[in-house]
């Protein structure tokens, strides 16, 4: 893949990764592993690590939205916020010591519930 292409390949993803991210106020990683992987064709574990590299200016982005539209509780926030990075801390440490199969198995059980909870 030359760079022009690649580069066009990668701007694709950003933009699709941003616009899930911004519509339904998260979500993007969802789309931008599989992106990341089937576009680009990076490994598992690379798609996953990557992923949350480009989502973090994009919520950033998408916070600084909602933030100036008041559509948030700071009483939810910043517990949700602590746990949040807690959470992110350990799941990436963990990224380096799964094997990739486990990662693509857990992240296909996330996607599953995650898409079965909204049918109901």
């Amino acid at each position: 893949m030359n760079v022009k292409s690649k580069n066009l390949r990668s701007a694709f993803a950003g933009f699709l990764t941003g616009s899930v991210n911004g519509l339904f106020g998260g979500g993007g990683g969802m789309v931008a592993v599989p992106v990341l992987k089937n576009i680009l064709g990076y490994d598992e574990k690379r798609s996953h690590a990557t992923a949350i590299l480009v989502i973090a200016p994009v919520c950033a982005v998408s916070a600084l939205v909602y933030i100036l539209n008041g559509s948030f509780r700071a009483d939810v926030v910043i517990p949700a916020a602590i746990g949040a990075a807690a959470g992110g801390y350990i799941g990436a440490r963990l990224l380096n010591f799964l094997p990739a199969t486990v990662v693509k198995i857990v992240f296909i059980a996330v996607m599953l519930t995650a898409g079965v909870r909204m049918l109901f």
